[in-house]
Parts: structure tokens; sequence; C-alpha cells
């Protein structure tokens, strides 16, 4: 049965994907548009540094859900499943949105006995494993670290690499937060990730249509109590109230900057009825779209 074999991959090690530094480099940097193929539900052994530059959306790491906006940076630990899912209008691309730099952490801690000034890496590394948001100060200099280190080569890009993650290790304490709960474990395996993907970019697609939960479990071939409970498991989140976090934050966008009437955001995002939207959106905000607008509207 496909359920038996969704619960199987529970306690199955997830496969990881392996990315390789250029033979001349310690460490990858590299910048992207949006959409893009590799900006998806992914994980892998490295840690990740990832700047947003332009557009906004929602993080979602292990089973953390959260806005991010232009400047926002965050640190990803190894095996941390995680996408920045962008909030576009339809034919919508943003150029260069993105920039990631990943490097191993592991063969940098090694590097203690002969630096042992490494050492003071440890606890930013160990509460990486869990996925880092920063802010204020510390994102400022780190997204400006991140920009200089794609135009450095040699010596001079090791160097500025180095400052990063200081900036990082010795930041205050009001400055970041630790993003997944503590009791989070990924359990992702290669059929699972496909699967993951499949769903996500089934919801991502239907967004602002008719969402099925039948429809995507029938194309993976599971129930749909089954694929409820895999997507669950997962994630950390079910499948329906994903699909409202981002509906909501499409509304949010659309709200601050367009002058169109909150009912024609309401059945742009995708509900058939506005007292549904307004109850959705007051629990996802804390506030009406009416008053979301009057506090944010340019």
């Amino acid at each position: 049965m496909p359920d038996d074999r969704a619960t199987v991959f529970e306690y199955r090690q997830p496969d990881l994907e392996v990315i390789l530094a250029r033979p001349d480099q310690t460490f990858r940097w590299y910048e992207h548009d949006y959409p893009y193929s590799l900006a998806r539900w992914n994980h892998h052994p490295e840690f990740e540094i990832h700047l947003i530059r332009q557009g906004s959306g929602k993080l979602v790491a292990g089973d953390y859900i959260g806005p991010f906006g232009p400047g926002h940076v965050a640190l990803i630990g190894p095996g941390l499943p995680h996408d920045w899912m962008g909030d576009l209008a339809t034919g919508e691309r943003l150029v260069a949105r993105d920039v990631v730099l990943q490097f191993d952490g592991t063969t940098l801690l090694e590097c203690r006995s002969v630096w042992p000034e490494l050492a003071e890496l440890k606890g930013l590394f160990d509460r990486a494993q869990r996925g880092i948001e920063f802010h204020a100060a510390t994102a400022v200099e780190a997204a400006v670290l991140l920009e200089r280190i794609g135009q450095a080569n040699g010596l001079r890009r090791l160097t500025l690499f180095l400052q990063l993650i200081d900036t990082l290790a010795n930041a205050p304490a009001s400055e970041f937060r630790v993003l997944a709960s503590a009791c989070y474990s990924p359990s992702l395996d290669e059929y699972s990730t496909q699967r993951i993907n499949q769903a996500f970019d089934y919801l991502t697609r239907q967004l602002t249509a008719e969402v099925r939960m039948s429809v995507i479990a029938a194309q993976l071939g599971m129930s749909e109590a089954g694929f409820s409970r895999f997507f669950k498991r997962m994630t950390g989140h079910g499948f329906i109230d994903l699909m409202r976090k981002l509906r909501v934050q499409r509304a949010c966008r659309l709200l601050a900057q367009t002058q169109r009437s909150v009912a024609d955001i309401c059945f742009e995002v995708g509900y058939e009825n506005l007292s549904n939207f307004n109850r959705h959106f007051r629990h996802e905000m804390q506030q009406t779209p009416s008053e979301y607008r009057r506090l944010t509207a340019v």
C-alpha cells in the first residue's frame, strides 16, 4: 500500500544532495533568479547562508514557516529541509533575487587543530541545525559581505568569508532567532523528496485557483488521508494550512501594492467568499485586510 511505503520512508535516512565547490575555492557562491529550477524544497550536507535581495514570500525551514522580504539573511544547517517560496504575480520573474553561499562546516571545524580560534564557530553551527534568521545591523553587515564576496577572488575572498562567519557567530541575541522547533527531526529520502516537490509544485501552480488535496494525492498514488499524514510528517505543516498561509501572503502583497478592492483580492488569491477570506486573513495576520492596507500601503 502507498501509505505503508510512506511510513517506511519516515524511518529511513534522507538521501543528501552533494554540492561541490570549484577545486580552487573553499566554498560555493552564486546568485540566481526566481523562479529557478533549484529554488525548491531541498536539503544538503553543507551549511547555507542565504540573502534575499528583492521580493517577498514565505521561508519554510523544517517545521518553521515565516515571511521574508528584501535584506533577509538566514543560515541553514546541514540536512534541514528549506525553501524560499516567492510571492509572484503571474508571469513575473525576479532577476538575481537570491545570493547563496554554501560551505562544508565539518571541514572548517576540523581546522581547529591548526587554527584554534575556529572553535568559536561551534555554537553558531549548533544553532544552525534548526536554521537561523538574522535581523538589524547583523543582517545588514552580512548582506554587504555576501555581495563583496561575489566580487572577490583568492585570499581576499576567503578573508571576507571568515569575516562573514565571524559576524554571524557574534550577532547579539536580539539580532537573530532560531527557526525550527527543538523537536524537529528531518527524515527525507530521495523518493519522499520527489513527492514533496511534486506537492509543492501543485500547490504553487494552483494557489490562486481551486486546490484539491484529492488531486495531488491521486497523482502520488496515495489516499487523501495518507497524503495528509505524509505531508504533515515531512514538512511539519498541514497541506491546507500551508495553502492558507501562502494565499494570505499573496493577498498582503496585493493589498500593499495595488488599489484593488478587498473583495477583488479575495477572489484573486483563490477564495470563493469574502467571509472565509477575512477569517483566514485575521487568523494569520491578527488584523483585517483593511487594517493591513492602512498600515502598509505605499
